[in-house]
């Protein structure tokens, strides 16, 4: 009989084993290793996990620049300019929490096992797309697909991925439907 772990369970289950995994300051997943195996797993969570952080620093230090300056000392002109400033770093604040929910998405992948696998077809991303972008959720061809879909404004993708990391929608359509 299989075990069902609940979310914190499974997360602390990981972080258990994760400390079993030895990743040197060097060590970068590689073609010849299995796919997704604890080694690569451990890697990008790491990697996420610091990218987490680095965002986060930099929010607080955003939010506390914020509350700094003031606006009613200086007169119209630089008053202006200081709105300006503020409002993108707002913008770029509001743009780091949504990569948070991102990244704290990909990280509940990989605790459910389904991390560095297309949502959509269910096969492998890559890692070399998995190394440039952690937080991909789908693999090259079908963000590709999906990238031409939202250009015709059909980008909805109506798919749910069984246990078995296989798509439950047919295959995307041929290329030459394009």
């Amino acid at each position: 009989m299989d075990t069902v772990y609940s979310f914190r369970e499974a997360t602390e289950q990981n972080l258990r084993l994760a400390e079993k995994i030895d990743i040197s300051g060097n060590y970068r997943p590689s073609e010849e290793e299995p796919y997704m195996n604890p080694r690569q797993v451990e890697y990008f969570r790491r990697k996420l996990l610091f990218w987490r952080e680095q965002l986060l620093k930099e929010s607080d230090e955003t939010w506390n620049q914020l509350k700094e300056e003031s606006i009613r000392e200086i007169d119209i002109i630089d008053q202006g300019a200081l709105e300006l400033s503020m409002t993108l770093k707002l913008k770029t604040r509001d743009r780091s929490r949504k990569l948070i929910y991102k990244i704290d998405d990909a990280l509940g992948r990989i605790n459910n096992g389904t991390y560095g696998y297309c949502e959509q077809t269910g096969e492998e991303i890559g890692l070399r797309r998995l190394e440039a972008r952690p937080i991909a959720t789908l693999s090259i061809e079908a963000q590709e697909w999906h990238e031409r879909m939202e250009r015709r404004g059909r980008a909805r993708m109506p798919y749910m991925i069984n246990e078995k990391r296989k798509p439950s929608v047919p295959p995307m359509p041929p290329e030459d439907m394009y």
